[in-house]
């Protein structure tokens, strides 16, 4: 089973988890529990109701009091995952054939159709094929209530960009349907994620009223993720491997951000100063999991940093390094600094 971000997958007892990234153990898939059965849940399948689990905490909660077999260390990420063995799927959700589905359904829902024109608006603009588009998220899955957005992604590095590039310009043009944040909704947003991502509101505003791939559409908020095609994604599980080396605060100037529209999201880096925590080097690079911290910074700009510090070891030429990995828990940041 070929599972990568975007998708999500059914366990046998009707859990529905993400999945993160693209590389993964074999016979297992990296996943996070996103919906889960609950006679309280807002949230109504065919024939159960699901509650939503949001930050990273309370997902792992849920699973050491309902399925604490699916923790478990990772010798090569060096860190306790959730990791669902294939033999426990049911169902793999792809975004691309969810998206395919609402073009060929004749009885869309508000949200259904809606999530199908920001697809034709955005295709018809980037001039991108169907096949790089996709919708993930509740409607993927039919767990759609009063309070669910929308959630696209595109896929493939060129596709992407043109997408992106498409983006900037419908977000200027409220005719399209396409609106971007405005200050009070800014704050909203800054509300729901500084319970998982803290830093000040001027902070936060400062990075989140740049970014192309979210905003409003006809209403509605929509957050989309960018994400390469399997073949620019040459890594496999055990090509490198990750030496947990700590916590540390850093301040640097982005020396390329080229990847950092995708999910994971990647910023490699120069003149590295170590603020606090030990110091490390060569230091080079930051990396998410988590699209909220894509785009957080652009080349030639100067960043503060802060997360878990890796020793990254290329397994086939024998060559380290150090990166620094934003989203692990809630004081992990990063925000750009005016010199």
């Amino acid at each position: 089973m070929k599972a990568r971000e975007g998708n999500l997958i059914k366990t046998k007892d009707n859990v529905v988890f993400d999945v993160k990234g693209l590389v993964h153990p074999p016979n297992k898939i990296i996943a996070f529990p996103r919906f889960i059965p609950s006679p309280d849940g807002t949230r109504q399948s065919k024939d159960a109701k699901y509650g939503k689990v949001y930050s990273l905490s309370e997902r792992f909660e849920y699973l050491q009091k309902n399925t604490p077999e699916l923790i478990v260390y990772d010798p090569v990420f060096d860190e306790k995952l959730c990791e669902v063995p294939t033999s426990e799927i049911k169902e793999l959700y792809k975004p691309e054939e969810k998206l395919w589905s609402l073009r060929t359904k004749k009885d869309l829902t508000v949200l259904e159709n809606k999530a199908l024109q920001l697809a034709e608006t955005l295709k018809s603009e980037a001039n991108i094929p169907w096949s790089s588009l996709g919708i993930s998220g509740s409607i993927m899955v039919g767990l759609t209530n009063e309070n669910s957005d929308i959630d696209p992604l595109v896929y493939g590095a060129d596709n992407c960009r043109k997408a992106y590039a498409a983006l900037q310009k419908l977000l200027k043009k409220p005719e399209t349907g396409f609106k971007e944040y405005d200050k009070s909704e800014l704050e909203q947003l800054f509300a729901f994620r500084s319970k998982d991502t803290q830093m000040t509101f001027e902070d936060f505003q400062n990075v989140e009223r740049r970014k192309a791939f979210q905003g409003k559409f006809m209403g509605t908020d929509f957050f989309i993720r960018f994400v390469k095609e399997w073949n620019e994604y040459p890594e496999k599980y055990g090509d490198f491997n990750f030496k947990n080396s700590g916590y540390v605060k850093i301040q640097a100037k982005i020396s390329d951000s080229t990847d950092s529209l995708f999910t994971p999201c990647t910023y490699e880096l120069q003149n590295v100063k170590v603020c606090d925590g030990a110091e490390l080097e060569p230091i080079k690079e930051i990396v998410s999991f988590r699209g909220r911290f894509c785009e957080q910074a652009k080349s030639g700009e100067i960043v503060e940093a802060q997360g878990k510090i890796e020793l990254v070891t290329n397994n086939k030429t024998g060559a380290k390094h150090y990166r620094l990995i934003l989203g692990n828990t809630p004081k992990d940041y990063m925000i750009l600094l005016h010199q």
